[in-house]
């Protein structure tokens, strides 16, 4: 399954979208740096009758330690079920480093850009600017595909698109699903990551298979303050070609 968006055709990009998302995203990471939250994650498997064949959960707390820095601590003992799906390092890092995207000033330069359009997204008036890699260097873990970016301050509001690259040899197989990440605006303004969901097919060369991934960034609570930030989190809705 692909996620696929409507989107508008604007006839005049801002001048500089790419480098201004940046900037606001650079913002945005020094800022989510000083809040401690949960990352809760459901990785499905789904047998080709279309029901739940097994799944994979954890909960990980990000926290700040005695001397003030960040480390992740996972709640509890992750629980596995699947049957043929295999998570790798990669996976992993995806679930740190590419669903919750942020496009920060260090690392634009990876990227070309292209502009498609505008879209409203959660009553928000967006640009919509499409990321590639310019080059993908053994190792390395990018993001290509959509941002919806704010047109009143350059916040990204929605991600979607698919970790790379895919990882593909004579004996190893590493696919990846599209995902759609959505973010909700904190009290100071800034827009931070709350839900990433993807239902996808992967056509392994043994067999296709589907998976249903949801993660949850909850309970955000800025360091030293008594006060924790919900959001409610409906199902996305399902977007049609």
């Amino acid at each position: 399954m692909v996620l696929v968006s409507a989107i508008a055709f604007a006839a005049d990009p801002p001048p500089g979208l790419a480098r201004k998302a940046a900037e606001r995203e650079t913002a945005s990471e020094a800022v989510r740096e000083k809040y401690l939250y949960q990352q809760k994650v459901r990785i499905e498997e789904i047998s080709n009758r279309g029901i739940k064949a097994g799944e994979y959960t954890e909960t990980r707390e990000i926290l700040f330690t005695a001397n003030g820095g960040r480390e992740e601590k996972l709640v509890g003992k992750p629980s596995s079920s699947l049957v043929r799906l295999i998570l790798t390092e990669e996976d992993f890092r995806d679930l740190r480093e590419i669903q919750p995207l942020l496009l920060t000033k260090e690392r634009l330069w990876l990227y070309s850009s292209t502009f498609r359009g505008e879209e409203t997204v959660q009553s928000t008036e967006c640009w919509v600017l499409e990321i590639k890699p310019r080059q993908l260097l053994d190792g390395q873990r990018l993001f290509q595909g959509l941002l919806w970016i704010a047109k009143d301050d350059f916040s990204v509001v929605q991600s979607e698109g698919q970790a790379v690259p895919e990882i593909l040899g004579t004996k190893k197989e590493n696919l990846f699903p599209r995902f759609r990440t959505l973010r909700h605006r904190m009290p100071d303004g800034f827009w931070f990551p709350v839900l990433t969901v993807a239902d996808d097919t992967l056509p392994f060369r043994n067999g296709a298979l589907r998976l249903r991934m949801r993660v949850e960034y909850a309970n955000y609570q800025e360091f030293g303050s008594d006060t924790v930030i919900r959001f409610d989190q409906p199902p996305p809705e399902e977007k049609k070609p």
